[in-house]
């Protein structure tokens, strides 16, 4: 129940994402116009994130999640209402992005950190496997639903279908019985959230494993994530511009993505979490540099079924992995700064390598970014906190087969 509710609500803020995108797309054909929509998109979250995070370990998480949907939810009918009576203004539809963007800093880290309250911790591999299902099969479905909205009715009727497939999410949501975590340290006032954001801060700088952790998961994102948005750019550069090409290209990352889930949420993945987050990151390495070296268009489509094939083989042990080493009562702050890496890592890869692409050629580029993130895992690896982070993975590997034994 509330992975639906989490599914329709994500539905209606995916259309209303591309809604916008589309819409100030062709009323303005400004790329100028399209850089302050990523920033009023993106920046928000990041900030919010971190005070998000001190909310979700302090509040009832159920609410929060609640009150996010409702608070984006209304601020897009009133968004709505406004277009129809014929006020459009670009400033409108920047404000409204920005009060969604807030809303996904309030909602990500209550959602990451709720699900383990209600999904035992042998199922958690699992259930994320679902969830990342879920969100690839959107990214499919979205565009699709949202192309047809857009052509057939209005943006304002997406916008409405929005609020429709929040309101749905909140009552799903307000149905899951969810026992709110006790705090026996928690301080009253400003004091108390301070000194919640202070520990925040400083459990994540001195936690080595979590440490660890974040910074791989940004590294990640900035060489792999980033450039992959420069691979419509090659497709048109090195194998033409056809508009099929480009529909193939972002078919074949999805659909990898989606299989990858499938199979993560079927086989439940490694017990040891570790082995296979640096494992399926070296092989995005590979994967990258076999799409720079590519010559042959469907040898290229391969490779970014591969890459898609292997997010989920990578961001799902991520987040079991931190929910399952991370005390119940730190895991919002936590999640609060993977939500504020998450926010922050792409537009930097973007803003680095996105003027590059215009002075050298993409290949290149992705064949760097590809031998930079091979240095990354042997430097991972070698750290002190790496192997400290391989050798408890060992370790917690190993105990649950000792266990079975015993049985």
């Amino acid at each position: 129940m509330f992975l639906a509710g989490q599914t329709s609500s994500l539905l209606g803020s995916m259309l209303v994402q591309y809604a916008i995108m589309w819409h100030l797309t062709l009323e303005t054909r400004s790329g100028a116009v399209m850089a302050l929509y990523a920033v009023f998109g993106f920046l928000p979250q990041a900030v919010v994130s971190v005070f998000g995070g001190v909310w979700a370990d302090r509040h009832d998480r159920k609410k929060l999640i609640i009150g996010a949907d409702a608070t984006i939810a209304a601020s897009t009918l009133a968004l709505a209402l406004l277009m129809l009576s014929g006020y459009d203004e670009l400033w409108l539809l920047y404000l409204v992005a920005a009060i969604r963007s807030a809303g996904a800093g309030i909602q990500t880290p209550a959602v990451s950190s709720l699900l383990p309250q209600v999904v035992p911790t042998e199922k958690l591999m699992r259930v994320n496997g679902i969830n990342q299902t879920i969100q690839s099969a959107m990214m499919l479905v979205a565009p699709a639903v949202a192309a047809g909205l857009y052509a057939s009715a209005s943006i304002e009727t997406i916008f409405f279908v929005d609020v429709v497939t929040a309101l749905i999410g909140i009552g799903l949501l307000a149905l899951v019985p969810v026992q709110r975590l006790v705090r026996t340290d928690q301080v009253a006032g400003v004091r108390g959230y301070v000194a919640d954001l202070v520990g925040g801060v400083r459990y994540v700088a001195t936690h080595a494993f979590v440490r660890w952790v974040l910074l791989l998961w940004g590294v990640v994102f900035v060489l792999i994530v980033a450039p992959s948005f420069l691979t419509p750019l090659m497709v048109v550069r090195t194998f033409g511009d056809e508009v099929w090409k480009l529909t193939v290209n972002e078919l074949a990352f999805s659909v990898g993505m989606l299989l990858g889930g499938i199979a993560v949420a079927a086989w439940g993945g490694l017990r040891n979490r570790i082995a296979m987050v640096v494992g399926t990151t070296a092989l995005f390495a590979l994967f990258n540099i076999g799409l720079g070296v590519s010559t042959n268009l469907w040898v290229f489509f391969a490779f970014m079924f591969l890459i898609g094939l292997g997010v989920p083989f990578f961001s799902t042990p991520t987040m079991t992995v931190l929910q399952e080493k991370v005390e119940p009562e730190r895991q919002g702050r936590v999640f609060g700064f993977v939500g504020i890496v998450m926010a922050v890592a792409m537009p930097l890869g973007m803003s680095v390598f996105g003027p590059l692409a215009d002075r050298y050629s993409v290949e290149s580029l992705l064949v760097a970014a590809g031998v930079a993130l091979l240095l990354v895992v042997v430097v991972a690896v070698a750290l002190p906190s790496g192997r400290r982070a391989m050798a408890e993975a060992d370790a917690d590997a190993a105990t649950p087969a000792v266990e079975d034994a015993r049985v």
